[in-house]
């Protein structure tokens, strides 16, 4: 295995657009009934909606966190509301499933989605029983990544000492609290929309287009 991977313990995976392809544009599903939503709340029209939802995203990390803010919605609902998609559009990927069963140590799920919609998403992925646990929007108290304090709330509740951890993630501003922690950060630079804002890439240890053909590399290269 690689040097700087040698010590890793815990591996720790974002979701959306890191176990799937961002190519699946399963975002879009999401996209629209975001827009919906806040078309509904507001009262605007579509155009003003996605200026809305995007520039929340941006400032506060998730389209719910401003809203919450802003317009003290309701984060129940509203996830029960946009993730009401479906899934069809993603399937398991062999490499990836193989590549997982076969990675030391344990495995975690750290998504700004709710656990519901993610346990969806790994079933449809073929990894409903790929991990020990998940961290979800909920168990952040909705403060969504990049903020610092979810990821102290992660090692905190599943034990892990943050330098012999790894953190699997597509957004690279979502690596930064990583890095400040210890972990080691790899960014899935495969398209994501906004993928690299406010990237650092000093936080960056390594980089990849895929999940499932990286881990495989690696878990070779430990066999070599």
């Amino acid at each position: 295995m690689i040097p700087a991977l040698a010590h890793v313990d815990d591996w720790i995976f974002d979701l959306d657009n890191c176990l799937y392809p961002a190519a699946t544009n399963l975002f879009a599903l999401i996209d629209v009934r975001m827009g919906e939503y806040i078309q509904r709340l507001l009262g605007c029209d579509p155009v003003e909606a996605r200026s809305v939802q995007k520039r929340h995203f941006l400032e506060h990390g998730t389209t719910l966190a401003g809203l919450m803010r802003s317009h003290n919605v309701d984060p129940r609902e509203f996830l029960c509301f946009v993730h009401d998609i479906d899934l069809a559009r993603i399937a398991a990927d062999p490499a990836l499933v193989a590549a997982l069963d076969r990675l030391p140590g344990r495995k975690f799920v750290f998504t700004n989605a709710s656990e519901d919609y993610a346990a969806r998403v790994l079933e449809r992925l073929g990894l409903a029983n790929a991990f020990d646990g998940l961290h979800d929007i909920h168990a952040m108290n909705y403060a969504p990544k990049p903020d610092p304090a979810s990821y102290r709330a992660l090692c905190e509740r599943f034990g892990i000492e943050p330098t012999r951890a790894a953190f699997v993630e597509d957004m690279a501003r979502n690596l930064i609290p990583a890095k400040a922690l210890g972990m080691t950060t790899i960014w899935v630079d495969n398209g994501s929309e906004k993928g690299g804002h406010d990237a650092d890439h000093e936080a960056i240890d390594f980089v990849t287009h895929d999940v499932g053909a990286w881990l495989h590399e690696i878990l070779e290269e430990e066999m070599a």
